[in-house]
């Protein structure tokens, strides 16, 4: 059953470009309230629909649930960064730089979007990236799945 709601919930986010942000989110809420998996995945999914569309104010709430009810694996983490984000996007990057310093120990595929949301949450507190590595992930040269970062990153490069 989990691997067929997978499969599912992957052509729902394959559609996320396709659909009006109104009528993506409510697939995305069928999916979740069908969520064979416990432990904040539905919660989780429905946050990264509403950041998706542009309602981040929605999502930091569902991604503090997803984490509170035990989310884990690759999922807990994209949550941190992701709940970071949107924090750092609502004006808050005191509690994304909170939230991400700690995963600076943890090691996956995911380091360098945990690096480049973690500058961007420091620049908006008026520090200045050191190195060109950072500039160069949230300039666009890192992996596609990094991509939401890349249209923020100008202002590592250019804080004009």
């Amino acid at each position: 059953m989990s691997s067929d709601w997978e499969a599912r919930l992957a052509k729902a986010w394959a559609m996320l470009d396709e659909l009006p942000g109104e009528e993506f989110r409510n697939r995305i809420e069928q999916l979740a309230a069908e969520c064979p998996l416990e432990g904040g995945v539905a919660d989780f999914e429905r946050a990264c629909s509403f950041d998706s569309t542009g309602h981040p104010e929605q999502a930091v709430t569902l991604y503090q649930q997803a984490l509170r009810d035990g989310l884990t694996g690759i999922r807990r983490r994209r949550a941190v960064i992701q709940l970071a984000s949107s924090l750092r996007n609502i004006g808050r990057p005191e509690q994304s730089v909170e939230l991400l310093r700690p995963e600076l120990d943890v090691s996956d595929e995911l380091d360098d979007a945990v690096r480049a949301t973690l500058a961007l949450a420091l620049v908006e507190l008026g520090h200045r990236p050191r190195g060109c590595r950072t500039r160069r992930l949230c300039a666009g040269s890192s992996p596609p799945a990094l991509s939401a970062l890349h249209g923020h990153g100008r202002q590592l490069i250019d804080p004009a």
